[in-house]
């Protein structure tokens, strides 16, 4: 009585801790996805509970064959070994047929959760995400998911067909002989006692193994991204070492678990073999009695193996749904951050077809943004860029030049203010008649070359064709040219077919920044965002490069962000980041920072 008291107020402890609400509320996120195959999991139910029957009918049949073999029964024995191997045959067919259906719904969950995280991922709120580590990112997308996947049939399909066993065997043990059934029960208060303790060692030990497993996929994301950098720094014994305390960190957690599960394991195993031994004891006593027959001892022991394994079946899917629900958790804990709004796309294919030919206008207004530290960047901020222009962003590291291209790309939103794009013709906001708002749909009206190689795997052409698949190689080979790019691809024995290593392998910096510029001008956006996108060019390259731009006779609008005050000189505007605001600066101090100590004025484009 004290025990069951405890027992309650453990479980009522549990629902007032929420952990039982949170593994509900987990239970059902798994099973939107797990919903959509019911059908396969009907299917793969019945055939559990079919070959449960056909292994009770085999058993059945065998005692028939051991009563006949020992005299007990006169049947056709010939006629009853061919009826068991049937049977025998039957259940192997059954068990392929189970396993096949049972991998087919796994894969499929898995392709469809993977599928559905990735485009998740992909569209949530980037400040949001940037809070988690690449590597817990990709432990999560595939280790979790594919824990899931791979233990939805623990959930009912299992529980169904193990009860079903249960109860199946049980009713043909308690038929021919009552006295049995006892030993089906034997094992069952060990397994419940140890329920409490595994519980709440699983969930530890999940959680352990889910931290372990991300600190361990970073660890090697990073390392094989900088091979480079480790190398020149002479870090090579050091990240040898880094991995191996990590690997005898993995071990020693490991042996923790396999402590628990060996301890347990032991238990569980002991009192199956003195169970096993007490029905064999029981039933050579009930046989010497005359009570039974061999045949039905036989059967009895087999019975009692199955209802042992079905019980420890049912018992171990308490941790198994632990260890489900904890990666759900994980999972949901990325698919519920803030997702980004794409609901104004036919508003923005709109707004670019009427003012494509004459170009698209920029403005920030009072805009105030602060990280989610706390650390305010901007207050009060105002910038404006217009087509056929270059609008330069300068400022000392830190002070918010890449942050400023950010809140234009809408990846980042301002807590104060507002973005507005407008008609290029307008000669102020206030005349403006078409406006969009910055937004996430607004973002097919950029073209982007970020800081530091972005180039990926493939073919030039391929890169280039990511932004604009149609393009033909003729389109390809101009917008290399207006980059300055095609001076060294139409050497390569490929041209534009030529491969490109990961992380633009194969070229130097400056090329693969050529190409990234020469990808953003293909895709033909109204804006062109370019961060410190020159800066592994050389002067002259730099100025060709900007000049092919401007002389481009698209309407295009360009911001560069940039620490070289030669690119100063062929700006239309400049705004210096200073106090948390966009400061204009004046031709005199323009030409200061571009020329110190002669004072040599720029020659601004018109």
């Amino acid at each position: 009585m004290k025990h069951l008291k405890e027992r309650i107020q453990f479980y009522i402890g549990r629902i007032k801790a929420g952990r039982l609400q949170e593994m509900w509320k987990q239970t059902l996120w798994i099973y939107q996805y797990a919903r959509k195959y019911w059908p396969a999991m009907i299917f793969y139910t019945l055939l559990g509970f079919t070959g449960t029957i056909v292994a009770l009918v085999t058993g059945w049949f065998s005692k028939d064959l051991v009563d006949i073999i020992t005299g007990r029964n006169g049947g056709e024995l010939l006629a009853t070994f061919a009826t068991v191997i049937g049977l025998s045959v039957g259940t192997m067919i059954v068990n392929l047929i189970s396993d096949y259906v049972s991998a087919y719904i796994s894969m499929k969950v898995d392709a469809e959760i993977k599928a559905d995280i990735f485009e998740k991922i992909l569209v949530t709120d980037w400040e949001s995400l940037t809070n988690y580590h690449t590597g817990d990112l990709l432990t999560r997308w595939n280790s979790d998911a594919s824990n899931i996947s791979g233990g939805v049939l623990n959930f009912v399909p299992n529980a169904l067909i193990n009860v079903f066993r249960f109860i199946s065997a049980f009713a043909m043990v308690v038929y021919h002989d009552w006295t049995f059934a006892v030993f089906a029960f034997a094992g069952l208060p060990v397994s419940m006692l140890l329920s409490r303790t595994l519980i709440n060692r699983m969930v530890n030990n999940n959680k352990r193994s889910a931290a372990m497993g991300a600190r361990v996929s970073g660890f090697n994301q990073e390392t094989f991204s900088n091979i480079q950098t480790i190398k020149a720094f002479s870090l090579i014994r050091l990240y040898v070492e880094r991995l191996k305390q990590l690997q005898r960190d993995y071990i020693e957690m490991r042996l923790d678990f396999k402590k628990m599960s060996v301890w347990t394991s032991l238990l569980l195993s002991t009192v199956g073999l003195v169970v096993s031994y007490a029905s064999y004891g029981w039933g050579i006593y009930r046989v010497w009695s005359g009570v039974i027959t061999y045949g039905t001892m036989t059967m009895f022991l087999a019975l009692s193996s199955t209802l042992t394994g079905a019980v420890h079946t049912l018992t171990g899917l308490v941790p198994g749904v632990i260890s489900l629900t904890t990666s759900a958790g994980r999972l949901m804990d990325i698919v519920e951050m803030p997702r980004e709004d794409y609901s104004k796309e036919e508003e923005t294919d709109a707004f670019l077809a009427r003012n494509r030919e004459q170009g698209i206008s920029l403005y920030l207004q009072d805009v105030r943004y602060a990280y989610q530290t706390g650390t305010e960047v901007f207050a009060h901020t105002q910038l404006e860029a217009h087509p056929h222009e270059i609008i330069a962003l300068v400022g000392p590291s830190g002070e918010g030049k890449t942050t400023m291209l950010r809140l234009l790309l809408a990846l980042i939103k301002p807590q104060e203010g507002r973005g507005v794009l407008c008609e290029g013709a307008a000669g102020s906001l206030t005349e403006a008649k078409d406006l969009l708002e910055l937004s996430p749909s607004a973002r097919k009206l950029f073209s982007y070359v970020p800081q530091g190689n972005t180039m990926l795997s493939g073919t030039i052409a391929e890169n280039l064709r990511n932004v604009k698949p149609e393009a033909t190689d003729e389109e390809i080979v101009e917008c290399l040219k207006l980059a300055c790019a095609w001076e060294f691809v139409e050497k390569l024995p490929g041209g534009i077919h030529s491969m490109i290593k990961e992380r633009g392998g194969g070229f130097s910096e400056g090329q693969a920044q050529r190409l990234s510029i020469a990808r953003a001008l293909l895709r033909q956006s109204p804006i062109l965002l370019l961060d410190e996108a020159t800066s592994a060019l050389d002067v002259a390259t730099e100025r060709k490069v900007l000049d092919n731009i401007m002389r481009d006779t698209y309407p295009r609008t360009c911001i560069v962000t940039t620490h070289r005050p030669t690119v100063l000189g062929i700006c239309n505007r400049v705004y210096a980041i200073r106090d948390k605001k966009c400061v204009v600066l004046n031709d005199a101090q323009i030409d200061e920072m571009i020329n110190p100590v002669t004072g040599e004025r720029r020659s601004i484009p018109s």
